[in-house]
Order: C-alpha cells, then sequence, then structure tokens
C-alpha cells in the first residue's frame, strides 16, 4: 500500500504505523451488545485475565452525560512547548499537530491522548475535523476544551480537565500511534477502547475474543441474579447462588 499524503506538521519519524491493524465490524457490535456499563463488565473479566487495562470515570471524565463508545485506538503523545506560549501566540507559531492524526485516522476510531493537563489539547475545531474523518471520540490525559461544540456535533470526550486555555502555543506533538501512557496504563494503537460514564477500558486485539467469551459469560450470571432478586430471592440463598463470587467462611 502506497503511504498516506501526510500534512507535514509532525515529522515522519515521530509518526508510527500508517495503517493500524483492523477490527472487524462483528466485534464492536458483539461488545456493544453486551448492553450498559459495559466498562464494568471488561473490567471484571480484565482482572481475571490479569491485565490492568481499566480507568474510572472519576479520573478521566466524560464532557457529557450519556457518553458511550467502542472502537479502536489512534494513539498521541503530546509534550509542553519549551518556547513562551506568549511568543508563539504573537508569531502564530503551533506546534501541536493533531491534525496529522485526524488526517490518518479511519471510521470507527478513538483519538487516544497521552497529554498535558492544565491546557487543551484538543478542540471543537479539531473534534469536527475528527468527527468529518470518522473518528467516534476522544480520550485525554489532559485538557480538553469548547465542551458545547464537541456535545452538539456528537463527538464524545473523556479528559482529565476541562479549560479554555488554548495549547495551540503550550502544546508540541511529538509521535502519532507509537504507545502511549493513558493514566498510568499502557495503551498499543490499534488497542479496542470501551468507554461509558463508568469509566475507560483498553482491549488488546489479541485477547479481545476470550474477554468477549467470558464477558457473554458474566453478563449471563449476573442477568440471572437480578432475575432471582426481583424474584425475591432470600439474601442467604442470593449470597450462595451458583455464579456469585466466593468469599471464605466466617467463624460463628
Amino acid at each position: 500500500m502506497s503511504e498516506r499524503q501526510l500534512t507535514g506538521k509532525i515529522h515522519r519519524s515521530g509518526i508510527g504505523r500508517l495503517d493500524l491493524p483492523a477490527i472487524s465490524p462483528e466485534t464492536i457490535e458483539e461488545f456493544r451488545a453486551l448492553g450498559a456499563d459495559l466498562s464494568s463488565l471488561v473490567s471484571d473479566v480484565l482482572d481475571e485475565m490479569g491485565y490492568a487495562k481499566a480507568i474510572g470515570a472519576s479520573v478521566l471524565r466524560p464532557i457529557y452525560q450519556g457518553a458511550a463508545l467502542v472502537g479502536r485506538a489512534l494513539t498521541l503523545r503530546n509534550v509542553v512547548q519549551e518556547t513562551s506560549p506568549y511568543k508563539g501566540a504573537s508569531a502564530k507559531i503551533s506546534r501541536l499537530a493533531e491534525i496529522e492524526a485526524h488526517n490518518l485516522a479511519e471510521p470507527g476510531d478513538v483519538l487516544v491522548i497521552q497529554g498535558v493537563h492544565g491546557v487543551s489539547n484538543i478542540g471543537g475545531i479539531s473534534a469536527a475535523i475528527g468527527k468529518r474523518q470518522g473518528e467516534i471520540g476522544a480520550i485525554v490525559d489532559g485538557g480538553v476544551r469548547d465542551v458545547g461544540e464537541c456535545r452538539s456535533i456528537g463527538y464524545p470526550m473523556w479528559s482529565r480537565d476541562v479549560t479554555p486555555l488554548t495549547g495551540k502555543w503550550r502544546i508540541q506533538t511529538v509521535q502519532i500511534n507509537h504507545p502511549v501512557e493513558i493514566a498510568g496504563v499502557q495503551v498499543t494503537p490499534g488497542d479496542i477502547v470501551i468507554a461509558d460514564e463508568t469509566g475507560i477500558c483498553f482491549v488488546p486485539q489479541e485477547i479481545a475474543a476470550d474477554v468477549l467469551r467470558r464477558a457473554r459469560e458474566i453478563a449471563g450470571a449476573e442477568a440471572r441474579r437480578q432475575e432471582d432478586i426481583a424474584a425475591g430471592m432470600p439474601v442467604p440463598d442470593l449470597a450462595n447462588r451458583a455464579g456469585s463470587f466466593t468469599m471464605p467462611k466466617q467463624d460463628k
């Protein structure tokens, strides 16, 4: 495959893969079909499998209620610019290059930014470009802005901060489609991103089938427990119901 035309906003050496490993639409739909609070369910599976890949929504907060997505990670890393932001603003020189990530985006991608805290790593214009390119939202370990505009176009974001302070003169983009660290979690380009009002999970593609299989099992067991609760099953019976977790017996 011939290389895509790049914008030149970041040196080619800072860009990893131009084409990320594909995720089948069926896999995405199978995750979505598991229902509400998907991040909780997937987090439980990742715990069982020994993967520390979940982040709470109290750490990276959704910018509006009802936000949820399942997609593929398109990664970007920003650092603090060394030059004075006021000199940059006066000279109109910006080293923020998330537009190159948008340029590489494919439908269903989620922009995942290891960003700078306290200033905006992405705002309304950038979100509009990403939305047009097929992105379904962004996960930002750092600041964002223009919440109203992003909400109006249906571009959900989960972020560390919300601030009016622009990153154009304060941030430099140094890598695209390289591994990033989001709130202490390692994320690889192409990982499956699951985000909702409870939190965020990152699922490596190589374990996606196993995660789905176990998630269906847990979801089925939880549905049966909900039926038992609604039917009035006594609490001692609920505690010993098949499918519940095991606790050591306490001495009388």
